[in-house]
């Protein structure tokens, strides 16, 4: 992954020279081949906002939060108390799932979205920091250095079988990476334009 291919995908990336670098440490995790780099490139360049940031942002506006979960936020009145408070949002939306406690427990913000990937959920971050040697429970912040966030997205994306579903080298077979670190479709326009690009600038039919 040069820094001219990367900056062709990420053209918004801040420092391609750094995170071409940085990226090869994805490799040990099976991610070595142009189609699972195109693949791989597309999910974390959107997840990161082009590799520019490696926490969630939840400063979300009145509109965004009822649009993003119409369920949790029914109308504009429900909406205006979490509105633009990040933390309030993240307990609220990520409160006794994922292995997070309750609202109270602070769970929901403490592990929101972090990495390349954003791993999200205390149980998650403790599924991870086994894979990684790494703390993540206690020191969930870890994640945001970006070679752990390398790492992270290296390591999810192996054990979920992602190289493989690369290699089918389908719309399907994105659609379902997608599904598989998102839980749903959110992005998919961006995804699956950042995906094209990549398999153009790295030579994949």
């Amino acid at each position: 992954m040069t820094p001219s291919q990367l900056k062709a995908i990420l053209p918004q990336c801040r420092d391609t020279l750094y995170w071409s670098s940085l990226l090869l440490k994805a490799e040990p995790y099976g991610v070595n081949t142009p189609v699972r780099w195109a693949a791989f490139i597309a999910q974390v360049g959107h997840e990161s906002a082009q590799l520019n940031t490696l926490t969630e942002n939840l400063s979300y506006s009145i509109r965004a939060l009822m649009t993003t979960w119409p369920k949790r936020f029914p109308d504009e009145t429900t909406a205006q108390k979490y509105a633009r408070n990040p933390q309030r949002t993240a307990n609220a939306v990520y409160a006794n799932r994922l292995g997070n406690g309750s609202f109270e427990s602070g769970d929901g913000y403490k592990y929101r979205g972090r990495g390349l990937i954003q791993v999200t959920g205390k149980g998650n971050y403790e599924a991870m920091g086994k894979g990684l040697g790494l703390d993540l429970v206690n020191r969930p912040a870890l994640l945001e250095l970006p070679d752990n966030a390398v790492r992270s997205a290296g390591y999810y994306w192996q054990t979920n079988g992602l190289n493989e579903l690369a290699d089918e080298n389908t719309e399907r077979s994105f659609k379902l990476i997608t599904h598989k670190i998102n839980g749903g479709y959110n992005g998919w326009d961006d995804r699956l334009a950042l995906w094209v690009r990549a398999k153009t600038t790295l030579g994949v039919a």
